[in-house]
């Protein structure tokens, strides 16, 4: 019994979710049926026949199998060439097939593991989804039920979807279920098709699959790309999450596609599809007019100020006195109300020049900053009365 448990990530997972319930009696009567993580094997035949209820295909001389109509939207013709998925087989050594993806009318008698099924959400509990098929009850556990995390399964109660009968067991008259490896299946199908199809500048809906502190990862169609922060929104923000969570299906323009990588990496981006406020801003800002502003922030090369509406502009080290001066704070400080000159607007750079010596005057008027005093020039102002000290020679 041993070899042919379920790969013990999913056995785990299955457990969590049932609590103290036995996962060994949640395992076929018929452990032949299918090895858990084995892979199922997509063969090309031909329809030789349709019979009752079953489609008839050869593979060759010596290979047939067998193929639910119920699998067929319509019903192919003999002679047709089709993939199908190879589940097992039988006790005469026929093939039972099913079609790749296919969702099947559920039957009790004819439920199979890997049976792709329409199930119902009936409801919730702590560890996943209540299901209906087949007039019977099923469980799905909650990492079975979507790609990513849900933290609300109950938008799932009362929907429709398909799912695969990933464990069985008659006699006890339970049935898990798994929505998400139909979802990977769709999912990989999907990916050929976006690759193919992608371009730079072209925009896409997309679905985020993770948040992160740099950003978030979304799904456009089977593989994912990064919306880098800086590329979410025109407003500098430190957290992602602020503004999407996991589930969010948002509008995104694909910025660059690097192929040397396996799957490609996609740099997405949000905020190229809104109006960047900032520029608009702009336009209504004249070179050489006074505005007043707060010093939000202080750097090595000067000091950044918000001159209303959010826009953020910048005063040089060179312009923020009429001293020489080795640091911003010798002449402004966070959250000091200035009056500047606006030297220059480009909307391109999204850079706005300030200066506040001009904005001052000439020689800064009387509240403009001075140069602190040299120790020996202090001395001798002592020394001569304090006044102010005047060079040349006296010849009288």
């Amino acid at each position: 019994m041993s070899e042919d448990k379920i790969n013990p990530e999913l056995q785990a997972e299955i457990e969590a979710a049932l609590g103290s319930a036995s996962l060994e009696n949640l395992l076929d009567e018929n452990p032949e049926q299918r090895k858990r993580g084995e892979a199922r094997a997509i063969k090309t035949g031909v329809v030789a026949a349709i019979h009752g209820s079953n489609v008839l295909i050869e593979f060759g001389p010596r290979m047939q199998g067998s193929c639910p109509k119920l699998q067929f939207e319509t019903l192919p013709n003999v002679g047709d060439s089709l993939e199908f998925v190879i589940e097992r087989k039988d006790k005469d050594g026929m093939l039972v097939l099913s079609r790749q993806g296919a969702i099947q009318k559920a039957t009790w008698d004819a439920l199979e593991i890997g049976q792709i099924v329409e199930a119902m959400c009936t409801g919730t509990n702590k560890g996943g989804l209540e299901m209906e098929l087949a007039n019977h009850k099923a469980f799905m556990p909650a990492g079975q039920v979507e790609l990513y995390h849900v933290a609300d399964l109950t938008i799932f109660s009362g929907q429709k979807f398909a799912c695969e009968v990933i464990e069985l067991n008659r006699k006890q008259n339970r049935v898990v279920l798994s929505r998400k490896t139909v979802l990977q299946a769709e999912r990989k199908e999907k990916q050929v098709e976006t690759l193919e199809n992608l371009e730079v500048g072209a925009t896409i809906d997309a679905t985020i699959t993770s948040v992160k502190p740099y950003g978030a990862f979304a799904d456009i169609g089977g593989i994912e790309g990064l919306i880098h922060i800086s590329e979410m929104s025109w407003d500098r923000i430190s957290d992602a999450s602020k503004l999407v969570k996991t589930g969010d299906l948002v509008r995104v323009q694909i910025l660059d596609i690097d192929h040397e990588h396996s799957p490609p990496k996609i740099a997405l981006g949000m905020k190229q599809l809104i109006e960047d406020p900032l520029v608009s801003t702009m336009g209504a800002i004249e070179v050489g007019e006074n505005t007043t502003g707060k010093v939000t922030r202080l750097a090595a090369f000067g000091a950044f100020v918000d001159i209303g509406k959010g826009v953020e502009g910048l005063i040089h080290i060179s312009e923020l006195s009429h001293q020489r001066i080795k640091s911003a704070k010798d002449a402004v400080k966070e959250g000091e109300e200035v009056t500047v000159r606006v030297l220059s607007v480009d909307p391109t750079t999204r850079r706005i020049a300030l200066s506040l010596k001009q904005a001052q005057g000439e020689d800064g008027g009387e509240d403009a900053p001075t140069r602190d005093e040299d120790p020996a020039i202090r001395k001798l102002r002592e020394k001569f009365g304090g006044g102010d000290l005047k060079g040349g020679i006296d010849y009288r």
